[in-house]
């Protein structure tokens, strides 16, 4: 009978164990009940300058804000930087020497909004979220998107700066087109949040591929594309050549794989993976191509995949910041 006691009470106490984690203080000599600890909040960017975009964002993680905000006051850093020539201020221009840029941002709730081939405004991903909040529209482009983002209160100004105006007049020299993979004139900063509350935001920003022809839109500013949240699922963004990540809807399919069961290791791994089939399929060089996915699930759990080496991006959780070099098909 006293057998049969104790084994009901060990039981009892392990089935208690499922909701708790109970440890022993060394120090103390006593049982503490510890939560199990949770990776949130956390936030991603693309690139080293995601380092940067990163630690703003987390001023605003930290405390227990939402990551919609986060990400915008995030990449507003390089946007607003003008040593930095692929995004926002600073951005390389067109070969017709004018500064276009692309943006897109999108929250918890599905709610979007999107900029693309904007002119004059050095922070693409505000005018983004005024977008999203402000009309009925979820993208607007070209002149009508300054129109707006001016009587929206924001400042026109000029963003070719003189290091860029210089690289492009030397550029008309050849006016070759041939943009080569990991030399940042075709970077972008993704970033993706999961905040305090388990809600998940992102935030896509660039100014595209140097000397491209005017009016060129890449991933950066289509949702789905550049970017993609599902808040019950997980989010995803990406980096490199825009047109290979627009032809597999590239950040959809992440989260879609997330959805199925894929870590967001795998998920990255299996959407980089369609791009170099369709890039052997249609006879083309990998060589000529960059593409880096970064993702994020619901738990914290993330994960990176690129097509060839160099592509690095940056985490920061509890633990710190820190700047990681994403795992590559092409040895």
């Amino acid at each position: 009978m006293t057998n049969r006691r104790n084994f009901l009470k060990t039981t009892a106490l392990a089935s208690a164990g499922l909701a708790f984690q109970a440890f022993k203080s060394e120090s103390r000599g006593e049982n503490i009940t510890a939560p199990i600890k949770s990776t949130k909040p956390i936030v991603l960017s693309t690139w080293n300058f995601g380092l940067q975009a990163n630690a703003a964002a987390w001023e605003i993680l930290s405390k227990n804000g939402r990551a919609l905000d986060a990400v915008e006051a995030g990449v507003k850093i390089p946007e607003g930087d003008p040593n930095e020539r692929s995004v926002g201020y600073g951005g390389r221009p067109d070969r017709d020497g004018r500064v276009t840029l692309d943006a897109c941002i999108m929250d918890e709730l599905s709610n979007i909004g999107s900029v693309a081939c904007l002119e004059h405004i050095k922070h693409p991903i505000s005018v983004a979220r005024a977008v999203m909040e402000k009309t009925p529209h979820v993208m607007l482009v070209g002149e009508g998107a300054l129109q707006f983002a001016i009587a929206q209160g924001f400042k026109k100004e000029n963003l070719l700066v003189e290091a860029s105006e210089k690289e492009w007049k030397e550029w008309l020299k050849t006016s070759q087109y041939k943009p080569i993979a990991n030399i940042e004139n075709h970077d972008t900063i993704g970033m993706i949040a999961l905040d305090a509350n388990g809600n998940l935001s992102g935030a896509c920003t660039t100014s595209g591929m140097a000397f491209k022809m005017h009016g060129r839109v890449g991933d950066s500013p289509l949702i789905g594309a550049g970017l993609y949240v599902d808040n019950e699922i997980g989010a995803a963004t990406a980096t490199g050549h825009g047109e290979e990540v627009i032809r597999i809807s590239g950040c959809h399919l992440v989260v879609e794989l997330m959805r199925q069961g894929l870590t967001p290791q795998k998920a990255c791994e299996e959407a980089v993976m369609r791009i170099v089939k369709l890039t052997q399929n249609r006879g083309k060089e990998l060589k000529d191509i960059q593409v880096g996915f970064i993702a994020l699930n619901k738990k914290g759990d993330y994960g990176s995949y690129c097509v060839q080496g160099g592509f690095n991006y940056a985490v920061h959780d509890a633990t710190g910041n820190r700047l990681l070099d994403a795992n590559y098909f092409l040895k």
